[in-house]
């Protein structure tokens, strides 16, 4: 049991392989061992194949972590693609406008994570300030790159192709 426990915190690329597929029990903040539930079965059989796919992020511990900062933020490009994706196909099945499913579907679910997080955020502390501070910042790392860096690039290529300016 201890050299599971072990084997999660100092994983070798390998032994996150093997952590992806076998299902043991996890530690939390404290050092201490929660058994598997069922509910915790079902949910590691249900996404077995994603957790395939992101145990080829390098570990951590290699180069101080960045291989597996770039390797993560590639993978969540690629996520992001796909649900995309997605969302499209969906909104064509359905004939509603790419405008309105960009707007419904993704923003919902990039939305949606943001919600949950507050929400155990709340009910975990002993005020809302979590909740609160999740909720505004979420939303304003949202808006204003959402909509500031597409608008700082198209204004750098409108100045270099054209040379007016905005």
């Amino acid at each position: 049991m201890l050299e599971y426990i072990i084997q999660q915190r100092e994983a070798t690329w390998l032994q996150q392989f093997k952590l992806a597929i076998m299902l043991g029990p996890t530690i939390d903040e404290e050092n201490t061992y929660d058994d598997v539930t069922g509910k915790e079965a079902f949910i590691h059989f249900m996404s077995l194949g994603w957790n395939v796919i992101f145990a080829f992020i390098p570990p951590r511990r290699y180069c101080q972590g960045w291989p597996a900062f770039f390797v993560a933020l590639g993978m969540i490009g690629g996520c992001t693609a796909v649900v995309g994706e997605i969302a499209n196909l969906l909104g064509c099945v359905i004939y509603l406008r790419q405008a309105v499913t960009a707007i419904t579907l993704v923003a919902l679910g990039t939305s949606l994570p943001d919600t949950f997080a507050s929400k155990i955020a709340a009910e975990n502390g002993d005020n809302a300030d979590a909740a609160i501070g999740n909720i505004t910042g979420s939303n304003s790392v949202n808006v204003f790159l959402g909509l500031g860096l597409p608008w700082t690039v198209a204004a750098i290529y409108h100045k270099q192709t054209s040379g007016d300016d905005y």
